[in-house]
């Protein structure tokens, strides 16, 4: 295994508890924040370096960005700027690595003790359900990345977060930055500490892939997206796309037999 993509988020990170001050662009601590995000991706890097990979492309998944560019690590390349381009560009991008590792992760949406809990806009979503079952942005990578037959091998993030992937990919590497206590609070690791956690992770993780493979992600279609919303309004605009159903008055459902093409609708 020579080539990886890390897919990052902010909410998931040691030290990192709020939306406020923290996780939002205006916030008076993101600064600070981003360069513990990327510290603990540079951790992720030098475990993936020490375990012979050749390759990494580190994606900016946060918001409007968080990776803080000048202390990225100089054998990492980065993926970045809004808007991104569309899916059907980025799959030939992530076709040239084998494996996808995630740092910074939070619980999906409703998770009672998850830092942070959301589903991709936390002011809007309620809940994301593929075919019944609760979903959030963990599956959504895990299951994009694994039709293009990239295996899930480690995510690092807050316990809840932590205990979502190893629901989704038995035998997945993760570990456990922080422990949530509420959506606004958590008992976080030191960041040395999240740091050399995260290094030994990944070359575990590594490891353990050439070892012993985790296979990508896959779940059999046909597939039912359901998306319910906290207000009506937005649940509008969503109904007025083409191909959608409107369930009730806060949710929709989109219908596909591609789960590239539905699971970012």
């Amino acid at each position: 295994m020579k080539k990886i993509f890390i897919v990052t988020d902010l909410e998931g990170v040691a030290g990192v508890v709020s939306f406020s001050d923290q996780s939002s662009p205006d916030g008076r601590y993101y600064d600070a924040a981003r360069k513990l995000l990327t510290a603990e991706v540079n951790a992720a890097i030098e475990g993936m370096l020490s375990s012979g990979v050749e390759e990494i492309l580190v994606w900016d998944g946060h918001g409007a960005g968080a990776i803080s560019f000048e202390d990225l690590h100089p054998a990492a390349t980065l993926l970045h700027g809004r808007p991104m381009p569309p899916w059907s560009r980025l799959r030939e991008v992530i076709r040239r690595y084998e494996a996808v590792v995630m740092i910074g992760q939070h619980a999906m949406a409703g998770t009672l003790t998850g830092n942070q809990n959301h589903t991709q806009n936390s002011r809007t979503i309620d809940y994301y359900r593929l075919n019944g079952r609760p979903i959030g942005e963990t599956a959504q990578i895990a299951l994009y990345f694994g039709a293009l037959g990239l295996p899930l091998i480690f995510l690092s993030g807050d316990l809840d977060a932590c205990r979502e992937a190893q629901e989704l990919a038995a035998g997945i590497s993760v570990v456990a930055v922080k422990e949530g206590v509420g959506r606004a609070a958590a008992i976080s690791l030191s960041a040395p500490e999240a740091r050399r956690r995260i290094c030994a992770g990944v070359r575990q993780a590594i490891e353990q892939q050439r070892a012993n493979p985790i296979p990508p992600l896959v779940w059999e279609g046909p597939y039912v997206l359901e998306k319910r919303y906290f207000h009506t309004d937005v649940a509008d605009a969503a109904a007025a796309q083409p191909g959608v159903e409107r369930v009730d008055s806060q949710t929709v459902r989109i219908r596909g037999d591609d789960i590239l093409e539905l699971i970012y609708r």
